[in-house]
Formats: C-alpha cells, structure tokens, sequence
C-alpha cells in the first residue's frame, strides 16, 4: 500500500511537470495571453495553466475554460482561496440557521462574515456600441502609433454620457483628436464601433457610480466641462461667451490648478463675483466648495490676470499714441478739436469715477476718503480714454477729500509722470475734460498740451451766453464717451456696491481687470460714420451764430409779465406741421440724449385727454411759448419760445442755462418740438410708469380747524 501511495506521488509529480513544460512552450511563442479571470495582461513570470482549477472556474465562475486558457498569479491565488473554503465547509458539519442566531446576546459585536466579492466575469452582453482596445493604434481614426495616448477616464466617461459608446481602459487615441483633457466634438463622431459589447459586474457598478457622482456634480456650476452650459449661460454668469472665456483662461498662465478647483473654475469664480457681487458663501455653494476655498480661488486670479492679461490689455505701455490716432479716434472729434486740418493730434478724454467703499473707524482716513460732493466715503480712480470709448489707461485710485479733485490728481499725473505718461504724450495733444479740471490748465500748457472743458458763467450771470453755450456743447459732444466708459464698467455690480474696507487694496486691481476686458472683448461705444464730417461741419458753423429769437425776445419784450399769453390746442395753432420721425429730428438736437429726455417732459405735461399746454399770442404770429417743468426742482418752470414758419422751426430759446445754444437745444425745447413733430400723432405717450399711487403720502393731511382754540386765540387777542 505504500508502494502504491509513492507511485501515485511521483505519478503527480511527472504530469506537473508535463503541465510545466507545456506551459514554458506556450510563454516562448510571443502571443499576447490574457487572464481568463479578470481580463487584464497576463506577463510571462505570472502565467499560469488555467486547467489546474477547472472545476472552479467552470462551477464558481460560470467560464468556458480551454487546455490554452492561462491564469495570472493574482487570480490564480483567488482560485486557491474558493478552492480551500469549499473543501472546509465539505469537511466541516454544517450549522444549522436557527442555532447560528438562536442567541444572539452572545455574539461578538467585532465578528464580522466573510464577504467574498469577486468580480463577475465579461459575460453580460448589452446592446451599447464600444470602441475597440488597441495599444498600436487610434480608436477613432485607425491609424498606428507611436503617437498615441491613453484616454483618461473622465473623457470615457463623457463620451458615454455624450455618444453611448463605451471605451474600454488602456485604450489610445492620436494626440489631435484631445484638446484641454477632453476629446474634440469631431472626434466624437468618428469612432468606430461595435454593435454590442460585453461588459462584468465589476464595470457596471463603476459605471452606475461615475455616473451618479456625475449627476451630482452637474447640480453644481462646471465650467471644466465646456459642454455643460451654452453661450447663453455663460453670458449671464460671466459676462462673457464661451469662446471668450475659453480665451480668457487660454491667456492666463500662472495659475496652477489644484484638487479642489481647475484653473477655469479660479477665473469664472472671480468674473461671477465682478459681475453679480456675490458674496463668498453663496459662491461656495455654487461651486460646492468652502468659503476660504472660495476666497483663495479670487486671490489667485486677481493676481494671475493682473500679471497675464491687464498689462497687454491696458495702461500706456501696452497701446502707442500712433496706434490711438489711427484706430481710437472718431473723425467727429477730430474736426471738432483741431483747427488744423493738416494736424493729427492725439485726442483723450479724463474723467474720475467712484468706487464707494464702508465708513472707516479710522478717522483719519475716513476724513480723507468723505467726499463732500457725493457726502459719502469713496475712492477715486482717474479714466484715461479715447473717443471711441477704447480705455487706455486706469490711474489710481486716490483719495476722495478736496485735496484730491479732479485738478490736483491730473498735475500728479504730470508731476509724476504717472506710466510715463510725459514720454506718450506730445504737444498740441488734446485732453477734453469737465469742468473740475480748471484748475490744471496752467500744467498742461507747460507741457504744451491743450485743454477743451465746458465754458463757465460768468459772475452775476444767471445763463451762458450764446457763444459759449455752443462751444460748451461743442465740448461735451466729443466728452461724453468717458461717462459711457463709467457707466459700462458699473455694470459689474461689484464695482457699483459698497465695497468693504479689507478690499480697498484690490479696488485699483478689480476696476483695471474690468476696463482690460472691456478693451479686449466690448465693441467701441461710439464709431466713426460717414455722417462725421457734415455733422461736424454743421455744428462749427452754426458755433458762431447769434441766437435770433433770444434777441427778439428780449428785444420786445416777449418775456415780461404783462405779456399776454393764452392757452390753446396745438392742433389749432400748428395743424401745418408734418409727422417727422426721431432720427429726422436729430438733425435738429445733433444728438440722443435730449430725445430719450422729451419724452419723460411731455408725459409730464400732456393732460387727461391727450393734450400738450401750448401759449400763443394772437399779435405775433409764427411764435409759440410753453412753460416746462423743471425735472430737478418742483417750485421752478423754465419757459421757452418756438418760431415756426411753413410747417419748419426755425428757431428756438429757453430760460434755462443752456437754453441759449443754437448747436442743437435743451431738453425742454425739444420736449416741445418732439410733440409738434412726433408726439401729438401718437395714439398715447408710454414712458416711465409714475409709482407715485403705490405708496403713502403723508402731505396729504386735511386741515383741521378746532373751534374752541380759535375762540381762545381771538379772546387772548382782543384783551
């Protein structure tokens, strides 16, 4: 019997290393053998015959296993494992379920059951297309290597989301169909596939879990997928596209994505907060982060865009003054500035802006910061910009006391040479500013630079005279681009708040931001047409001309108290007047802010039944009077005349300050020319809504008379 026993043993012992022997010819023929198990590679010094445990890949695992098939060593002890467990329970007596939790008092809290989760094999056939598993060439194009990269899991995924296609791992594509860690839209459509593929436990539940942390995430704002949100969508949270701010991030180079936050969510991070000045809590929220995470995120683009992009986007040092002339400067400005046809000067208009910031508990500095014009804290940057609206630089910002106006903080620049401002600039260059900057000019002579501001009034005058009213409108045609420019960057609501103290550091920085991004991706504010040069011909003609109907007014007298005028229908005395649209109409006014402004004059002053309140006198034919509210002042009315002949004003005058302009008109002279011209011809006047009857007025008290303290009062007196 023993005999027996060695015979079997070495029996054993010679077909293990046939097995062995057979298995080294299989290693030697240079095939690629996978593991019949999990699929995966199986190198040469882990293969291992897949025979030995047949009955357990056959019984345990469901697989179809062949004399060729081969193990790798890690699936091989697995199977060792499965094989000793089913000879213990076979040997061991088996317990029965109810004495197992007859008394669970005295089971051992820390004893846990073996859990034994092995993957399923691939032998789930679904109906999902998937791409092919090749390391020598490109899933999508079919061509070879070497150039090839594996497909990371986050573009897998969103193909699958995207196209249904599943790719498996270790699968590689050309470099160019990949762009930012994503796979290109055209690239997408090219894969090749297969009908259906066959997938295992294992994959399926990873898939179900991706996909589930993907749905979780698209509940929050992702702007590393580009194909989350459209063009719309990034509009209104960034202000910008999704092209422009693909370019944005593309331009910014020194900032480093983290775990917590790419670097395309750092930027959008801080141009939603610019744009809607959302606190730092709510962004958190929004971009599932925490609140310090939120305030790093800021941190890290306002210095990296402050570095990458401002300096090419904005300040003296990134445009030349060659550049402003040929390619910022309206024709209109040109002729209206320039007495020299032959000269080309460079043409910039300065105007300060408020950022308005908490009240300081420091009192020093609160003295400083309170502005007695606006009577509140503030800080004051100085807007350099061209005609067109294009800015070239943003100085600042300064302190807001008196010591700080609009004077004092252009002779800093030039004193200072503020971005080498005195090296840009030449002489006979222009500066077209308001009035605060009077104080300047004796500077800006000496460096030869010439200053256009609105006239003044001179002392005892209640109206600018004819002359200066014209140039002063001459000035303020080419001067308003620089309130626009404001107006523009206000519309990040970051700007236009109040700004807490800690970030008075970084005004300067945010406002710098704003206006490069404005140069980079706004359009001008205002462009050169073909109109320029006849509108500005016309008004420097007309600059010179005397006020006719003023000197006839006063001349007779029109305007004294004895003069009598009454109240008509204005079909009645103009029925001869012709129905002009309001681009004719800016013939007359040579500009869009007094129209915008009749319309709110005229509602104010049309009745119930439509009418607009006309004065005429029956002794001066041709001349009609209107009394026009003030919009400022309730206890004030400006009274204006308009001579007409043929159906055609010929003329106009106002009380007002600038109402003796014959470069365009006043508001409340074009209110009356717009109803004659317009208005009247139309079924109702729809402008701003009056909320006055949505709220309580508490004038409106009745007067309350008490007999017996009127008795009292006139007994007191009479003794």
């Amino acid at each position: 019997m023993y005999i027996g026993k060695k015979i079997r043993n070495q029996m054993c012992v010679v077909n293990t290393k046939l097995i062995n022997i057979t298995f080294c010819f299989l290693r030697m023929d240079g095939k690629q053998y996978r593991c019949v198990l999990c699929n995966r590679k199986a190198p040469p010094d882990e293969r291992r015959p897949a025979s030995t445990f047949l009955v357990i890949l056959r019984k345990h695992f469901s697989l179809n296993v062949e004399e060729t098939d081969v193990l790798c060593n890690k699936c091989r002890h697995k199977c060792r494992k499965v094989k000793d467990s089913v000879t213990r329970e076979s040997v061991l007596p088996r317990i029965a379920p109810q004495e197992e939790t007859e008394d669970p008092t005295f089971a051992s809290p820390k004893q846990k059951r073996p859990k034994h989760a092995f993957p399923s094999p691939p032998s789930v056939p679904l109906p999902i297309p998937s791409s092919s598993q090749s390391h020598g060439y490109c899933f999508v194009c079919k061509k070879p290597g070497p150039k090839l990269v594996a497909v990371s899991h986050h573009v897998r995924l969103l193909v699958f989301i995207r196209r249904e296609i599943i790719i498996p791992s270790g699968a590689r594509c050309c470099v160019r169909h990949l762009e930012n860690g994503k796979m290109v839209d055209d690239a997408m459509q090219q894969i090749r596939t297969n009908e259906s593929t066959t997938l295992n436990k294992t994959f399926i539940l990873s898939l179900i879990k991706d996909l589930r942390e993907k749905a979780f995430q698209q509940s929050r704002l992702d702007f590393d997928d580009e194909s989350c949100m459209d063009d719309d969508e990034y509009r209104v949270l960034t202000g910008f596209s999704r092209r422009e701010f693909h370019d944005i991030v593309s331009s910014v180079t020194s900032i480093n994505s983290t775990r917590n936050r790419s670097k395309r969510t750092c930027i959008a991070i801080l141009l939603m907060k610019l744009r809607s000045a959302l606190s730092n809590k709510l962004l958190a929220v929004l971009f599932h982060m925490t609140k310090f995470q939120v305030r790093r995120a800021i941190v890290s683009a306002r210095t990296s865009l402050m570095r990458d992009f401002v300096p090419h986007n904005l300040g003296f040092n990134h445009i030349t003054r060659e550049e402003v002339i040929q390619n910022h400067t309206r024709q209109l400005a040109r002729n209206l500035m320039t007495e020299d046809v032959t000269s080309n000067p460079a043409i910039l208009v300065l105007d300060g802006t408020y950022i308005y910031i908490q009240k300081s508990s420091n009192f020093a500095f609160a003295r400083r910061s309170y502005s007695m014009h606006k009577h509140r804290p503030l800080v004051k940057p100085m807007m350099v910009v061209t005609t067109t609206g294009y800015i070239v630089s943003v100085l600042g910002p300064y302190l807001a006391d008196s010591k700080n106006n609009d004077a004092s903080i252009l002779r800093h620049m030039i004193y200072h040479n503020a971005e080498e401002l005195r090296n840009w600039l030449q002489e006979e260059d222009v500066f077209v500013v308001d009035r605060g900057f009077r104080d300047a000019q004796d500077v800006l002579e000496d460096v030869g630079i010439k200053l256009e501001m609105p006239a003044f009034m001179k002392r005892g005058e209640k109206q600018l005279s004819t002359i200066d009213s014209n140039l002063s409108r001459v000035v303020t045609k080419v001067r308003w681009v620089v309130e626009a420019c404001n107006g523009r960057l206000k519309q990040c609501q970051y700007l236009s708040k109040t700004l807490p103290n800690s970030q008075i550091p970084f005004i300067g920085d945010y406002v710098r931001i704003v206006a490069a991004l404005c140069n980079k991706y706004r359009p001008p504010i205002s462009r050169s047409s073909e109109e320029d040069e006849q509108v500005a011909a016309k008004m420097l003609h007309l600059s010179q001309r005397a006020n006719t109907l003023q000197e006839r007014v006063e001349g007779e007298g029109l305007d004294r108290r004895g003069m009598r005028w009454s109240k008509v229908d204005v079909e009645n005395v103009a029925p001869d007047f012709p129905c002009y649209d309001e681009s004719e109409l800016r013939q007359l006014t040579l500009g869009v802010y007094q129209l915008r402004m009749a319309l709110s004059y005229a509602q104010e002053h049309t009745d119930a039944d439509g009418g607009f309140e006309i004065l005429i006198n029956d002794e001066i034919p041709g001349l009609l009077c209107a009394k026009i509210q003030s919009r400022h002042i309730s206890a004030k009315q400006y009274r204006c005349w308009v001579s007409f002949g043929d159906g055609v004003v010929d003329g106009w005058f106002c009380k007002c300050k600038a109402g003796t302009r014959v470069v365009g008109m006043c508001g409340h002279v074009t209110s009356v020319i717009w109803y004659l011209y317009f208005g009247r011809y139309q079924n109702s006047l729809k402008g701003v809504r009056n909320w006055t009857a949505s709220l309580e007025d508490a004038s409106d008290i009745p007067a309350i008379i008490d007999e017996s303290d009127s008795d009292e009062d006139e007994g007191c007196v009479e003794e």
